[in-house]
């Protein structure tokens, strides 16, 4: 029988165009002989809207976007079981969260999967909050004893009644260059790099749009090295990758738009460095108790130290995005990658459901 695929994707966040290309990426790869596709769009207002299933793969995003041709969708439909009056349809095997950042990626929706008892690919609500938030990210990994740029937090209100003391931190603490983020988003979203004050100042106005918390990070010289993760408590990884951007930073625009940047794939490091990245990669995983896949993402400097930067819990996933090409250097192609993150959800689903909820 064919698995009941749902895939979920658009959502309420400033990377809902990103989500959208992935979610058209993932239907052209997906074999129809293996699964019922049903797509499931989340507008930027939070509004669900189901499609008709698909039975072949669709050419843009328009066509992933129901606004006018949809069905109005309660994610409780997505349980035949425990709403029977919602839906007269067969039940979603599996649901595949194609969100990025808040509201998707975040924990929100892995909650109300856990509450409908569904199997969901990727990480769960610990891994996907912990991963989301930059600040709670670092602190767990301190924990385990990863090596990590040194960094700062400020919380909107608090910097609001005190901007000059905030500054005078930084400059105190980490100095320039230094790099000002979200703490709760993705994609390059939000981040600038600032060589001094006038350029701190309008990098924390702008973090601040997006996020009411905001990492402050030591600028570091080094290399971007990434590697992908793949399993449950058994993780694996992947080559890894080296991101060599044209300009300053790998921003929003080098990703989505010019493609203003290389991808060196696999990286050239030793067999040392390699083999600290990968067991630094396994650890953060661990760390927040992922499951599914993340892309944890590195510096390398020149004197041959590695230095953790994040884990991306849900990572960019179309083929020309850094996880998948990560994988298909290692041997598993696109399509092999989907079809393995389904079969790692749905044992990970089985597993729970062998835990006591009684005594």
């Amino acid at each position: 029988m064919k698995t009941r695929l749902g895939l979920v994707y658009g959502g309420k966040s400033a990377e809902h165009n990103v989500s959208l290309q992935t979610a058209l990426a993932v239907i052209k790869a997906l074999d129809t002989e293996k699964f019922d596709i049903h797509p499931i769009y989340i507008t930027e207002k939070g509004e669900w809207l189901k499609g008709p299933q698909l039975s072949e793969p669709v050419s843009n995003v328009k066509m992933l976007q129901f606004e006018q041709t949809g069905q109005t969708f309660s994610p409780a439909m997505l349980n035949r079981d425990m709403f029977p009056g919602l839906s007269n349809e067969e039940p979603i095997d599996v649901v595949f969260p194609l969100l990025h950042g808040p509201n998707g990626e975040d924990g929100t929706i892995q909650g109300m999967l856990e509450l409908l008892n569904i199997p969901y690919v990727g990480n769960g609500v610990l891994a996907s909050s912990a991963g989301m938030d930059k600040v709670v990210m670092k602190q767990l990994f301190a924990q385990v004893g990863l090596d990590q740029v040194k960094y700062l937090f400020f919380v909107k209100k608090n910097w609001k009644a005190s901007k000059e003391a905030s500054f005078l931190k930084v400059e105190a603490e980490l100095g320039y260059p230094c790099f000002v983020k979200p703490a709760n988003l993705g994609s390059s979203v939000g981040i600038s790099k600032c060589r001094n004050r006038e350029e701190l100042d309008q990098a924390f106005e702008l973090a601040f749009q997006y996020d009411r918390k905001i990492v402050v990070e030591e600028g570091v010289i080094g290399r971007e090295i990434e590697i992908g993760v793949l399993g449950n408590d058994e993780p694996m990884c992947s080559v890894v990758g080296e991101i060599a951007p044209k300009k300053d930073f790998y921003d929003y625009k080098a990703k989505y738009e010019d493609g203003d940047t290389d991808l060196l794939i696999p990286a050239s490091i030793s067999e040392d460095e390699y083999e600290t990245i990968r067991d630094m990669a396994i650890k953060a995983f661990q760390a927040i108790d992922g499951s599914g896949l993340v892309r944890a993402d590195f510096f390398l400097t020149s004197e041959g130290k590695v230095l953790i930067n994040e884990v991306n819990t849900m990572p960019g996933f179309t083929p020309f995005s850094m996880f998948p090409l990560l994988w298909k250097q290692s041997g598993i192609e696109y399509s092999d990658l989907i079809e393995r993150l389904v079969t790692l959800a749905i044992e990970r689903h089985e597993e729970k459901q062998q835990i006591k909820h009684t005594f």
